[in-house]
């Protein structure tokens, strides 16, 4: 059965470029699956033209706040069209990566131990003195990132206590409140997970390995900087528990559809939780399309698939 999907690409957000590129590359493999698909920007003729062109399905490729904090997942709902991925409470609860966190915690995740801290903290309390706390209580070496936010924006490594407060300000250009992790030693991966119609099922896990330093903005999206090796070079244990993981997360958070989950693995084999992504990346460099490239299903059929999967409800 042919049907049509609006592909929703671009916005206002840091990450306007990558979500563009998304989009075009997501419409494409719609299209070579024999699916109608056009790509639209978010503008102020947005809701006239859904309620005129009625389209089918909606795939909201939009990163940054507004396409995964819930509220464009709201917008469609109020629109009342089916749109591919999560909705807006669980996209809320992703979005949030400290509440994530202590959601699958008490549901038996491992994840690194952690602070949260608003910026007007600092302002009122002193940075030296809550960054001296901070240091005491976690210790070296610590990632510090935007308590929400994608493509690594505002993300660094912390190896040493003259450091950190550079990274807190780098943090803070990019959100008001800072998520301050224990950094785990071991293998990172990422891990997605997509569900078209028979439960959430793990892709191949994909390892990334930088030439130097974090996997930052640049590492991800400048190709050169980084290898991917698909599926991960690990044990077939530490593999299986890496999935289960992802799929845990993709169960407990309620998402829908897709997912990706970005986890380290350490010497032990306990894969570390450090966030889920509603709304990830598919351009050319991006972990979901490598890791769908891995499985059994062409590509273009399975972004049909969750096309086809949101359109029948």
């Amino acid at each position: 059965m042919s049907f049509d999907v609006l592909v929703l690409a671009g916005g206002l957000s840091h990450e306007r470029d990558v979500s563009l590129r998304s989009g075009r590359r997501v419409a494409e493999a719609l299209r070579d699956a024999g699916v109608s698909a056009a790509v639209r920007d978010v503008d102020a003729d947005l809701l006239a033209y859904l309620d005129d062109a009625r389209p089918d399905v909606v795939w909201p490729l939009l990163h940054g706040s507004t396409g995964e904090d819930g509220s464009i997942r709201d917008l469609l709902e109020l629109v009342g069209v089916r749109a591919v991925g999560t909705g807006s409470a669980g996209s809320r609860i992703a979005w949030a990566k400290p509440v994530a966190k202590t959601v699958l915690a008490r549901a038996g995740v491992a994840t690194p131990a952690s602070a949260t801290l608003p910026q007007s903290l600092f302002r009122e309390l002193g940075p030296h003195a809550v960054l001296g706390r901070v240091l005491d209580r976690l210790g070296l070496p610590l990632v510090v990132k935007p308590a929400s936010g994608g493509s690594a924006l505002g993300v660094s490594l912390v190896t040493s206590a003259e450091a950190l407060p550079q990274a807190m300000v780098s943090c803070f250009s990019y959100g008001d409140v800072a998520l301050i992790e224990q950094a785990v030693t071991g293998t990172e991966v990422a891990v997605s997970v997509v569900d078209l119609g028979d439960g959430p099922v793990a892709l191949p896990p994909v390892e990334i390995v930088v030439d130097d330093g974090p996997y930052d903005f640049d590492a991800r999206y400048n190709a050169g900087r980084t290898e991917y090796f698909t599926p991960a070079r690990l044990p077939a244990d530490h593999l299986a528990a890496a999935c289960a993981v992802a799929v845990r997360a993709h169960d407990v958070l309620r998402l829908r559809h897709l997912s990706r989950t970005d986890l380290v693995v350490d010497g032990y084999g306990v894969a570390w939780f450090l966030e889920v992504n509603v709304a990830p990346g598919m351009t050319e460099t991006s972990l979901f399309p490598l890791a769908a490239a891995a499985s059994p299903t062409p590509l273009p059929e399975l972004y049909r698939g969750l096309a086809d999967v949101a359109r029948r409800g």
